[in-house]
């Protein structure tokens, strides 16, 4: 099976679906709507000022009521903007993520959704939802077609695990305080790559005036592998390894299991973006999420047990079919999780972990010739 084909989340509606199980999401993408909101506001007032229609995708849209959470905010700003305007738009929408998406679910969503934007439609911008499978580190979209490009939650996802991994970061499956400097520099070269791709193909794709509005997971230090920078894989190394020495999984699948993701700090994103030079960087926001949190419980008091099994379903909703893929019919997730989730509420019970996030708000500047 090749490698995109394993970058997707847990399909359906079931009990360890991502759809049920991605509050922790909905909450980062919810912090900065406000974001969201002035971006598409300087987009309204230069590029989408004369166009009748606007072009605009969730990059990484996943399965599951939040990629339409994000459809539905958006419509309401531009919907806003219209009336204030006294003017009236169409948009194409589209949900892009890699083909085996569960698109299904997806345009079940999708229905329902565009049923209520007919009966609304007298009153408000129409909006046109389109799947679009592919890879966002690829051209998605015609030259000079497209307004605006949002991804939330995405962009630490590699095109590939970095090469030559397998024999130099045994007992890791990220960068941890144990990985020799090879390895954090193939990571740190995967993302400069992966990312400066990303850039150059939307810039590619983008109407003069063009915007964007990402969502990406940051480090706080310059140094990936500082102690308590991503703990949380740390945690899953360390279940993974308890049930290698009970004889339930095999030590060298074990070692050859790196993650296809790279947690930057902000001062490598600007770089990036400077060196491509196609985006100037408007507006920079910063902001912390709890691991456990979760738009259905976050007023309800802390309960260790509970958080700790919020956190071991989010990470299963994404990290079963990696791990289903790598170990084969020898791993056995409800085990796995169950223990996960045990550690992580010790974890939490003395330490309440955030994920810290960097929004940036870019804006379409330069053509390049390609």
């Amino acid at each position: 099976m090749g490698f995109r084909e394993l970058l997707h989340m847990n399909p359906g509606n079931g009990e360890t679906s991502y759809a049920n199980n991605s509050g922790l999401q909905y909450v980062m993408m919810s912090k900065p709507w406000g974001l969201v909101e002035e971006t598409l506001r300087d987009l309204f007032e230069s590029a989408g000022s004369s166009d009748c229609c606007l072009n605009m995708v969730d990059l990484g849209c996943a399965s599951g009521p939040n990629a339409l959470s994000v459809v539905s905010h958006v419509m309401d700003t531009i919907q806003d903007l219209c009336e204030r305007s006294n003017s009236l738009k169409e948009v194409r929408f589209f949900l892009n993520d890699l083909p085996h998406n569960d698109f299904n679910n997806l345009f079940k969503l999708m229905d329902i959704f565009n049923q209520g934007n007919e009966v609304a439609s007298g009153s408000r911008s129409r909006c046109y939802v389109y799947g679009l499978p592919g890879s966002f580190y690829s051209r998605l979209f015609p030259r000079t077609s497209l307004h605006f490009a949002y991804s939330s939650c995405s962009l630490h996802w590699l095109s590939q695990v970095p090469r030559g991994l397998e024999s130099q970061n045994k007992e890791n499956i990220y960068i941890s305080t144990t990985s020799p400097p090879e390895v954090l520099h193939a990571y740190a070269e995967q993302y400069k790559r992966d990312f400066f791709t990303f850039l150059r193909a939307r810039a590619e794709e983008m109407v003069p005036g063009g915007c964007m509005v990402l969502t990406i997971p940051r480090r706080c230090v310059e140094d990936p592998s500082t102690e308590g920078e991503c703990a949380f894989f740390t945690i899953l190394v360390q279940t993974l390894l308890d049930m290698v020495s009970q004889g339930l999984l095999e030590k060298d699948d074990l070692y050859s299991f790196n993650m296809p993701v790279y947690i930057p700090c902000q001062q490598e994103v600007e770089s990036i973006i400077n060196h491509e030079g196609s985006f100037k960087l408007k507006k920079i926001v910063s902001f912390a999420v709890c691991w456990d949190a979760n738009k259905a419980s976050d007023e309800l008091p802390f309960d260790k047990n509970r958080s700790g099994k919020l956190v071991a379903d989010s990470f299963r909703a994404f990290m079963e079919p990696l791990l289903v893929s790598h170990f084969g019919k020898f791993i056995n997730c409800d085990v796995l999780f169950e223990r996960f989730a045990e550690k992580m509420a010790e974890h939490l019970s003395k330490e309440r972990s955030s994920y810290y996030m960097l929004s940036i708000s870019l804006k379409f500047e330069t053509t390049h010739n390609m």
